[in-house]
């Protein structure tokens, strides 16, 4: 048996905001596989500038994807955490073999742009409900990717 959740949200809305976030950590989640895949197979003349910005980013999206689904949890739902759950969700593509370096870097670019967007639309979908724990946390996360996007991007220059 387990507690009533009273946090000041409905049932529907809670799982409304968790919905939204379940689809925020999928796109986390295959953000980090496809950084850490690059991580480990960038080469070229920026091997270690990017390796080491690849490897800052990996980590700081596991420890996101972590935050991400102990807040589900936190409203009361079961936090996505499959291969398939993940790849049903995300917006993103996942990463095949190891293009140019630069490749590398405007992909994920354009993917940290797409997952900052997923996250203002999870700041929307808390803020529309009252949830301001939720929209505080998605607005952080989309903080986080406007400024990888940017950096990303300027490497690109």
């Amino acid at each position: 048996m387990s507690a009533a959740i009273n946090i000041g949200l409905s049932e529907s809305e809670r799982q409304g905001v968790a919905d939204s976030f379940s689809s925020l950590l999928a796109d986390t989640f295959t953000l980090y596989l496809k950084t850490h895949n690059y991580h480990w197979n960038v080469t070229g003349p920026h091997f270690s500038s990017l390796h080491a910005m690849f490897e800052v980013q990996y980590q700081e999206l596991w420890l996101a994807a972590d935050e991400l689904a102990e807040r589900i949890r936190s409203l009361g739902f079961t936090s996505p955490g499959s291969y398939t759950q993940f790849a049903a969700a995300t917006q993103l593509s996942e990463a095949s073999g190891a293009p140019k370096a630069m490749e590398m870097v405007a992909q994920l670019a354009a993917d940290n742009e797409v997952v900052a967007q997923q996250a203002g639309t999870a700041v929307e979908a808390a803020e529309a409900v009252g949830d301001h724990a939720s929209a505080d946390l998605a607005t952080q996360r989309q903080q986080v990717h406007e400024k990888a996007a940017w950096m990303l991007r300027s490497m690109l220059e």
